[in-house]
């Protein structure tokens, strides 16, 4: 159990190839790691390979085509000193509630199962969870923390089904994988010779790295950014919403990366639930990020500011990072230009 570092180590990273898995491989990489990635079929590979083609010799790959098939990982943990997962559904288009519940969960616990049967030299799994088990939504000015869960969500899911709110079903399926990670591990500790950290980060923003063929193609969350900033398209009812809302935490994707790569390799960090957050905000906060550029964006257009009055009502208590991981986050001028410059070098229309 415990910390690792970078020497003779091999690092088994789910969900590789997406927008956080890619850069949490480069960061490994950078750090001297060798790297096993889980994909779901070869074709996979060779985009990764191209992207870091000076660290090939640190790079393998197992195929993984179903992370809710029982044994997927049984085989992609063998010989690895740590995993980190982050494979698991991210969207809000799931008609019933178990369409993501079901694999976010089957996932997670699956992969904790081949490493009882497989991890013979694991010592640490960093597990990829979200702000949305924490809390997802609030009108009123609140602080929460890793104790806080946001169960309300579980509740809505099982009453209404198919009619609860999109965001709801993603939030329950957060809650409850997560929830399986803490009680799986209590069910089977006289078995397990390795420790688990779960992180919690709230909405994700900043440059991609993976491959993602179009703009259409991105997560939602990225689609809201962009319309936000760039055409002050925003959630909520009439232009006062860009105000208020999505009032939640953010974080760019790069922090999120190396708080879990940090996360392998700090003793402390084993068997904590840690948010990963670098402040709140709301739509606005990134138009006036945006318009406060040195030199100005002059590629795309920028949103109008709003008149009016920001109201951000959740905040993070992030004293357990501070003291763990010791983050220094990017500033939101910092993921704005990195993220407008990205998409503009990627030849997409924004």
């Amino acid at each position: 159990m415990g910390a690792i570092s970078s020497i003779d180590s091999t690092i088994l990273v789910t969900g590789a190839t997406g927008f956080v898995g890619t850069w949490i491989v480069k960061v490994l990489l950078e750090r001297g790691y060798r790297v096993r990635c889980a994909v779901r079929n070869k074709g996979k590979q060779e985009y990764i390979r191209t992207l870091h083609k000076n660290n090939e010799d640190h790079l393998e790959f197992a195929e993984v085509r179903d992370i809710s098939d029982t044994g997927a990982f049984d085989e992609a943990v063998k010989d690895v000193i740590a995993i980190i997962h982050t494979a698991s559904p991210v969207h809000l288009t799931a008609v019933e509630p178990e369409e993501i519940i079901t694999p976010a969960v089957n996932g997670t616990t699956g992969i904790l199962e081949s490493a009882i049967k497989n991890g013979s030299q694991l010592r640490r799994v960093v597990i990829t969870s979200s702000c949305a088990a924490i809390l997802a939504h609030s009108e009123t000015p609140v602080t929460v923390s890793e104790s806080d869960w946001n169960t309300g969500t579980v509740k809505e899911c099982h009453e209404k089904g198919r009619e609860a709110a999109p965001l709801s079903k993603y939030s329950a399926s957060k809650v409850l994988a997560e929830k399986a990670v803490w009680d799986f591990l209590e069910e089977h500790k006289s078995k397990i010779a390795w420790d688990v950290t779960v992180l919690n980060p709230p909405w994700i923003f900043g440059p991609t790295l993976h491959d993602v063929p179009d703009f259409d193609a991105i997560n939602p969350s990225w689609k809201q950014w962009f319309g936000a900033v760039t055409k002050g398209e925003f959630s909520g009812q009439g232009p006062e919403s860009q105000l208020t809302r999505p009032g939640h935490g953010w974080v760019d994707v790069r922090d999120v990366a190396e708080a879990h790569v940090r996360s392998l390799e700090v003793p402390e960090a084993g068997q904590e639930r840690i948010i990963i957050c670098a402040g709140s905000f709301v739509w606005q906060d990134w138009v006036t990020a945006a318009r406060s550029l040195e030199p100005p964006i002059d590629f795309c257009s920028i949103a109008k500011l709003v008149p009016g009055v920001t109201y951000r009502a959740i905040s993070f208590d992030t004293s357990k990072e501070q003291k763990i991981l010791s983050m220094e986050f990017r500033s939101m001028k910092e993921v704005v230009k990195d993220s407008l410059e990205n998409y503009r070098a990627r030849g997409w229309q924004i």
